[in-house]
């Protein structure tokens, strides 16, 4: 015999009628502890386990109504950069929906999605440590692009298979090991020919994507400006008008016969193959990518005379992708550009004005970051932006102290400055991630690079030091002057104080009595008011 009272739906309708809104709850406990909640128990009949079925359903409750907090992030506050990381993480990969390819012959390049990867690297100079950090990055390169990283391995060579890249006995073990764990593509750390790509698809079974693709894929992904899309997208039909080969068959078709618009006999002719055709319409985007990009370099370079006219000096970052070239930026000039823990991040360059403790101008420039074996498509479309860097007064190269291998990481840029003609603009060495380093690395560093400088982007140390040393490194003026400047040329005196070093400034009757340096241009245009 339960102690609980029978329910009545009547009874319990007439018992709430009087209730009002502001006494429901109050009401609602009381009701619910006379009949949940008896005095007295004395068969242990598990009215306990109620009240856990009641807590659930409460907390439950508060969850489908939960509030946000009003100390949470205004909207409005959130930086370009948090918008655009925002943006970025809305799409996420859901593990279980995998692209299985049977045939891949019906796959073109620029509609694969890479998802559960094997990498496979040739060792053929350095050590085995070297070798091991080119395959850590490889795969930093596979998980950006969204790729699983399944397994890894790396054959010691003299030089690779001509015809397979790796051995006829490690594509045998490496097809072993693609069944094994289900991989759908096989990612190889270097630029492989054609031929190589087919014969191991051949015997693999399974799609094959050589360095250059995977960087070119992240790339494609990433850029978001018209400029960097068009980039990207003519540094991926370079790479893919060598690489056009034979899908099915259906490449090698020619138009003859009533194919050829039903023409019959007098039209029928060797025609035109498929694989020709395509090369001919890849030649003719390529034409038009390269005349958008000429278009736009002009916008960019009417800006970067606007500078060279104001005699404005300018700092180009540059460096191994993800170095923390775009925290810095932020740092330096409160960019709010995106910062994102992944390989190419940024691909879009940045540029923002700041100003030196005496009052001069500069600009700080954010450029697209390298990488080893940079793909040499990528160098030639991306060309305009890393004028950038060419073009600076100085170049702050920023390394990562936190990497195996920072040493590697400043040759490797190195390369590509002297690729694009910046190995002559005077460089400094910004050590970062200095929370993250170790300290045996950055003495090491130190006594490589004389010229360094070592902060820590993420906790702010060393950037005042940057600071300095950057500002006593910018171009100053060279040219002496001492002018009355009338009170009506405020304009004047206001280019001063933003392009010129001013010594002294005194105020008289007569206008601004001012002695500095300046460069040619201004001092030409104060000579009409010398003293």
């Amino acid at each position: 015999m339960s102690h609980a009272h029978d329910f009545s739906l009547d009874a319990e309708l007439r018992a709430t009628a009087g209730w009002d809104d502001d006494a429901h709850d109050e009401a609602h406990d009381e009701a619910h502890d006379e009949a949940h909640h008896p005095a007295h128990d004395p068969r242990g009949t598990g009215h306990d386990d109620l009240d856990l079925v009641d807590d659930d359903l409460d907390a439950a409750d508060r969850d489908d109504h939960e509030v946000v907090s009003a100390d949470g992030p205004d909207p409005e506050e959130l930086t370009t950069g948090d918008l655009d990381l925002a943006e970025r993480h809305q799409l996420r990969r859901v593990s279980g929906l995998r692209t299985d390819l049977e045939d891949i012959t019906e796959v073109e390049y620029r509609q694969l999605r890479l998802e559960r990867v094997v990498l496979v690297g040739v060792w053929t100079e350095g050590s085995v440590e070297d070798a091991e950090n080119s395959m850590a990055e490889l795969a930093l390169l596979a998980e950006t692009a969204g790729s699983e990283v399944l397994d890894a391995i790396y054959q010691r060579r003299q030089k690779p298979d001509p015809a397979t890249y790796v051995g006829r006995g490690k594509v045998e073990g490496l097809r072993e090991i693609v069944q094994a764990t289900g991989a759908d593509t096989v990612v190889l750390d270097g630029e492989l020919a054609p031929s190589q790509l087919r014969n191991l698809e051949d015997k693999l079974k399974v799609k094959a994507v050589d360095r250059t693709a995977l960087i070119l894929d992240i790339f494609a992904q990433h850029a978001k400006s018209k400029e960097g899309q068009a980039q990207v997208e003519l540094a991926q039909l370079q790479y893919m008008k060598q690489r056009l080969r034979g899908w099915g068959g259906n490449l090698s078709r020619q138009a003859g016969g009533r194919v050829a618009g039903g023409e019959g006999i007098g039209g029928r002719g060797p025609g035109e193959t498929k694989i020709e055709t395509d090369r001919r319409r890849i030649n003719t985007k390529i034409a038009k990518l390269r005349r958008e990009l000429a278009a736009m370099k002009g916008t960019r370079e009417t800006k970067r005379n606007e500078r060279r006219k104001n005699a404005v000096p300018s700092v180009a970052i540059a460096g191994y992708t993800n170095a923390g070239k775009s925290s810095l930026l932020n740092r330096l000039t409160g960019a709010g550009v995106l910062v994102e823990d992944a390989l190419f991040a940024t691909l879009d360059p940045t540029t923002r004005r700041t100003t030196t403790e005496d009052g001069r101008t500069y600009t700080v420039s954010d450029t697209v970051g390298f990488v080893r074996h940079l793909p040499h498509q990528l160098v030639e479309a991306f060309r305009s932006t890393l004028e950038e860097v060419a073009d600076a007064d100085l170049v702050l190269h920023v390394v990562d102290g936190s990497h195996p291998d920072p040493e590697g990481q400043i040759s490797a840029v190195r390369e590509v400055f002297a690729e694009i003609g910046a190995d002559q603009v005077p460089e400094l060495v910004v050590v970062n991630k200095a929370d993250a380093a170790d300290p045996m690395v950055i003495a090491r560093l130190r006594q490589r690079e004389p010229h360094l400088v070592v902060v820590s982007a993420k906790t702010g140390e060393g950037v005042d030091e940057l600071r300095r040393v950057v500002e006593g490194e910018l171009p100053r003026p060279g040219v002496e002057f001492a002018a009355l400047v009338p009170y009506a040329r405020g304009d004047l005196v206001d280019r001063l104080h933003r392009q010129a070093e001013i010594d002294s400034l005194e105020h008289t009757p007569d206008g601004s009595l001012v002695r500095g340096r300046a460069h040619a241009d201004l001092a030409g245009e104060l000579a009409g008011f010398a003293v």
